[in-house]
């Protein structure tokens, strides 16, 4: 199977959106993060996470099916095919079956609300607290384009109580607060 620099490759020739680019970085965080917990294969959880939005510029209409077809050429194992698909169960038809699969829906959205807060905070997430993240997740006018219905899908498929599941993301995503730009000494609000 490739492995992450593979990955990385891939993930540049295909996406050239930044913020895009650093949304999958988030979630690859976010998987890795829940396979160390959960004593599951980091390597594979990560590739999910750092690989399922892949098509998205290039194929939105059609999005996933054209990553895992690529992917699936590549020799990518079936476990991550399966949980990026699943993540779209309402356009592919493949529910979440697996704990990858779970965790992967439950990632997806959260990461981009996170992040979002991150970003309109003049400490980013050096100090960033749940009841932050909680307070803009009720406001329907924040970050709209965060699914709020797919963010509870995530939380009831993985069974976390909200508040742990929002610290574990933004204990996830600072290990790679760097890397997304989303430290104090990274904004300018």
């Amino acid at each position: 199977m490739p492995d992450r620099d593979e990955a990385l490759s891939l993930l540049h020739e295909w996406v050239e959106n930044e913020g895009l680019r650093r949304h999958m970085y988030a979630v690859e965080a976010v998987m890795r993060h829940y396979a160390r917990a959960r004593g599951a294969d980091e390597e594979a959880w990560g590739l999910a996470g750092l690989l399922h939005d892949l098509d998205w510029e290039r194929h939105p209409g059609n999005h996933p099916i054209e990553a895992v077809d690529e992917l699936r050429s590549r020799g990518y194992e079936e476990q991550i095919l399966h949980a990026i698909l699943a993540h779209r169960s309402d356009f592919t038809g493949v529910e979440p079956e697996s704990d990858m699969d779970r965790y992967l829906v439950a990632s997806d959205e959260l990461s981009g609300l996170v992040h979002a807060v991150c970003l309109v905070r003049p400490n980013g997430i050096d100090d960033l607290k749940v009841k932050s993240v909680t307070k803009k997740l009720k406001d329907k006018g924040f970050a709209a384009g965060v699914s709020r219905e797919e963010v509870q899908r995530g939380i009831d498929l993985v069974g976390l109580d909200r508040s742990q599941h929002i610290q574990n993301v933004v204990d996830a995503l600072r290990t790679v607060a760097a890397e997304l730009g989303i430290r104090a000494t990274d904004l300018q609000v």
